[in-house]
């Protein structure tokens, strides 16, 4: 049994830097007390949503029901294509993916390759991993019991505890709890109660496509296997994370990006990527992921630097593709199509051609929508 569950925070945050989440969908709340095979910040099933033929805006903020979602991006090897989805998170929660562009690609790939993405694991049996499941639960709170007022500063406690009052409403329930552990958790419902989702509007059309034509799915994973769950949970249940530039970051950004982010979500739903393009997107994340990074109890375990893996393990998967298949769709977050030193541009400069939507002159694979290889009814999730 591998469960491992209370490592979702530096799964979670690792995968939002190259995913989703997701994500990405490149990011998703994390959810801390059971165990799990594999955490990705994008795998979860999406709740069922109406069918809408109509664009609408709710409460003049969030946009809903069928929507496009951007273009592709194109990488290519002579004959060999890489088209490349990039994602965001959140997203509406009330939109349906129409996907058509997608789905005619998916009509002709012969592979998926999902998010880069990290997976902890211990094969410690069932009996054994249920014992140790009250533990692991248990990790989330302050080592010695002391509660988020007495280990942040006053005046980010103040701004904390009017968040927390809007999001999460008057339970104490994670007033015990590491600030890293609190700020994700006060990050999830704050996505959840703006009308956005972190997961459940790609992957389900997605995994649905590929049943549909055949295709083989593949996931760059790195995978830690943790060999002494047991005196890991008892290291980390003493480990008081350096977590408060997380803490400050993570209310940073709902006090000051929260309607961006609605605006991404937007823009990404109707596939305006110069919309996108414009909008800042502060990576907030990163400041969690040193702080769980830089516990010995995690870098003694995880083989070294994990974000440089991930990127080393998506490059290897990516020229593999390229160099055997025809056609592959692939799932980026845009910051690592658009960044400069992004998984794409390194793409680039290892001599791939890299062409933007709207950069190519024709589309190869319109004759194939015209021929009739892809039917819009094929994205649907349900």
């Amino acid at each position: 049994m591998r469960f491992l569950r209370f490592l979702s925070v530096p799964v979670l945050t690792l995968s939002s830097l190259l995913a989703a989440p997701a994500v990405a969908q490149d990011a998703a709340a994390p959810s801390l007390p059971l165990p799990v095979d594999e955490l990705h910040a994008d795998e979860l099933h999406a709740d069922e949503l109406p069918v809408d033929d109509t664009v609408r805006d709710i409460d003049a903020v969030v946009v809903s029901g069928v929507l496009p979602g951007p273009g592709l991006w194109k990488v290519s090897n002579g004959g060999h294509v890489m088209w490349v989805l990039g994602t965001v998170s959140p997203l509406p929660r009330k939109m349906e993916w129409e996907a058509r562009e997608v789905g005619q690609v998916m009509a002709r790939a012969q592979e998926l390759m999902w998010w880069p993405s990290v997976s902890f694991s211990a094969d410690v049996g069932f009996f054994r991993g249920l014992a140790l499941a009250p533990k692991v639960i248990g990790m989330r709170k302050n080592p010695d019991g002391a509660r988020l007022e007495d280990v942040v500063p006053a005046e980010d406690y103040a701004r904390w505890a009017v968040l927390k009052r809007k999001y999460v409403g008057r339970s104490n329930r994670i007033e015990g709890w590491q600030p890293i552990y609190a700020a994700l958790e006060l990050y999830g419902e704050a996505i959840d109660d703006t009308g956005l989702r972190q997961s459940g509007v790609i992957e389900p059309v997605l995994e649905k496509l590929a049943r549909t034509h055949g295709v083989t799915q593949s996931r760059p994973v790195i995978k830690v296997v943790i060999e002494d769950p047991k005196q890991a949970i008892a290291e980390l249940r003493k480990t008081r994370f350096d977590d408060l530039d997380c803490f400050r970051k993570t209310l940073d950004k709902l006090e000051g990006e929260l309607g961006i982010m609605r605006e991404r979500a937007n823009a990404w739903a109707v596939g305006d990527l110069e919309e996108l393009a414009t909008l800042p997107d502060t990576n907030h994340y990163q400041a969690c992921l040193d702080a769980v990074q830089a516990t010995e109890v995690i870098s003694r375990r995880s083989g070294g630097d994990l974000l440089a893996r991930m990127r080393e393990e998506w490059l290897g998967e990516a020229e593999r593709a390229l160099s055997n298949n025809d056609v592959t769709l692939a799932l980026l977050s845009l910051r690592q199509l658009q960044g400069e030193d992004g998984l794409v541009a390194e793409l680039r400069a290892r001599g791939y051609t890299v062409e933007a939507p709207g950069e190519y002159e024709a589309d190869p694979i319109a004759d194939e929508a015209a021929a009739g290889g892809y039917e819009a009814g094929a994205a649907s999730a349900d």
